[in-house]
């Protein structure tokens, strides 16, 4: 579990609100509270602390820079303990944040430089659970969206709360 004060860079998917809805309804614990569906560009991101304007002017400039992207998720893929769609069509998105802050490896470098880019469906359960998942999730795929916002959130007392939202391109 991450500590207060934790922050994340990620690409809002509203159109995938369905599916995180579907996964609550099978089991609450296994969806993060205050966080819409999204792919991660980056976290870890910085300490929630240290964002000053340099930090977040950086953000909103990378954002400005990045175009929307069609985005359309129709495969459920799960290993123990974790189900996710891929979303390729971000994986560049994600390249360009963690190019911005070689620093920081994403996921602290546990799954390489270059995780694959995915909206995190459930995160823990059973195999039995998962199955649940599945068979809740899978006949709402596919599911088409347009990526046009980076969102920096941070983790509060309170949960996952935005604390700057950048339009991509501009």
């Amino acid at each position: 579990m991450p500590e207060i004060g934790t922050t994340a860079l990620v690409v809002l998917l509203p159109a995938a609100e369905p599916v995180l809805a579907a996964v609550r309804r099978v089991s609450p614990e296994l969806v993060r509270p205050g966080l819409p569906a999204h792919v991660t560009a980056l976290y870890p991101f910085l300490p929630d602390d240290s964002l000053n304007d340099s930090v977040l002017g950086a953000v909103r400039t990378l954002a400005a820079e990045l175009a929307p992207a069609s985005v359309r998720l129709t495969e459920l893929v799960t290993a123990p303990g974790f189900a996710a769609i891929p979303a390729p069509e971000l994986q560049g998105v994600a390249d360009a944040v963690c190019a911005r802050w070689p620093g920081v490896p994403p996921y602290g470098g546990r799954f390489g430089p270059r995780p694959a880019a995915h909206l995190t469906v459930a995160m823990g359960g059973s195999a039995e659970t998962l199955e649940g998942v599945g068979r809740e999730v899978r006949p709402l795929l596919p599911v088409a969206d347009r990526a046009e916002t980076l969102r920096l959130v941070a983790l509060t007392e309170r949960g996952w709360e935005p604390r700057l939202e950048a339009p991509l391109g501009g």
